[in-house]
């Protein structure tokens, strides 16, 4: 294997049913704007079974290199294999940073690799940047270090968190905190084979088989989104939010005060301690708008908000705005959307 230490920004390629996890091509579009701070390229890691065929989409979305481990006992994503060829990997080529979507298997590789090669790591980060560090006292100045943020105190408050002292860098981040890069098609790239060198207790672990749920709630993915929050009021209110999604096709999210009340499973959730979404259409029905929620929200195309407050957050960062009782309003304009047949609807 040959690698190289200009690329500084690595990204774990995950692959689910049969391709690259969307989360992953989030962070290898986030990992080339980084790279790019620091004067480096990116690397993309690839472990998996006749997966090579995967390598051009990295490339695609902003990695220069794929390092490929291609083995028929990497079919199946398993903590022991995958951390020991990971962090044999990192432990030889050193790389600035280390980038993993924040999904079940990378809140589980993340933290054995990160103790395999005695590296710092946080967890569920809401953003990234770049950025320099002075110790307490103004003993040492750090620079170019990676600022991994994410919500703390049960989303009271942002943390940006530094590990200057250990590389790499490593970090999980959420689905649908960055938006996915632009295609590059045909872009090029070197593929680098990584040695399978697993020892038997690696494979102590056999998986017999898969039991897949369907997921019922596709926040990331939805066009509309009717979010309900602590000033809808009730559960039996929470009701409308529901039946106006219904209406317009879209998808129903709350608050986290509506999730807390029990209004609505926490699937449903939206903000720093949520889901991330981008939707063409936000409607915000009895949410105050505080800066957890709509950190998960303001990227939206076009957002309605509806509060009694004239004076609600929501409202200086709403396309539009009703003020007035969602009880009410609701209602109206199922009926008016109705009347229309939904003609130039969302």
């Amino acid at each position: 294997m040959s690698s190289t230490a200009s690329d500084k920004v690595w990204v774990f390629l995950e692959v689910r049913d049969g391709g690259l996890a969307s989360v992953s091509l989030e962070l290898l579009g986030k990992a080339r704007s980084l790279a790019q701070e620091v004067g480096g390229g990116v690397a993309g890691v690839l472990l998996g079974a006749d997966v090579s065929a995967l390598a051009p989409v990295a490339f695609a979305a902003g990695a220069d290199r794929v390092y490929l481990a291609d083995d028929p006992r990497l079919a199946e994503y398993a903590s022991l294999p995958y951390a020991r060829v990971i962090g044999n990997l990192v432990a030889a080529s050193t790389p600035e940073i280390l980038l993993l979507g924040a999904t079940p298997a990378g809140r589980d590789l993340a933290p054995r690799v990160a103790s395999a090669v005695t590296a710092g790591l946080t967890a569920d980060c809401t953003d990234l940047q770049i950025g320099d560090h002075v110790e307490a006292g103004g003993s040492r100045e750090y620079k170019d270090l990676l600022y991994q943020i994410r919500p703390a105190f049960g989303g009271n408050i942002i943390a940006t968190i530094v590990t200057p002292r250990h590389r790499p860098q490593m970090a999980t981040v959420r689905p649908g905190v960055f938006p996915p890069p632009a295609q590059e098609v045909g872009r090029r790239g070197e593929v680098i084979s990584v040695p399978v060198e697993l020892r038997g207790e690696d494979l102590v672990v056999e998986v017999l088989s898969r039991e897949r749920e369907e997921c019922l709630v596709d926040l990331a993915g939805a066009r509309v989104v009717v979010a309900g929050g602590a000033g809808v009021g009730s559960p039996e209110a929470f009701a409308l939010v529901r039946e106006f999604a219904e209406v317009l096709g879209g998808v129903v999210g709350a608050t986290r005060a509506a999730v807390d009340a029990g209004w609505i499973p926490r699937e449903h959730q939206i903000g720093q301690t949520g889901v991330t979404v981008r939707p063409k259409l936000y409607i915000a029905a009895g949410v105050s708008g505080s800066v957890q929620h709509c950190a998960g929200m303001s990227d939206s195309a076009r957002i309605l908000a509806i509060n009694t407050d004239p004076d609600a957050p929501i409202f200086s960062l709403a396309h539009y705005g009703i003020v007035g009782d969602l009880k009410e309003i609701i209602p109206k304009l199922i009926k008016a959307y109705r009347a229309t047949g939904g003609d130039g609807g969302p």
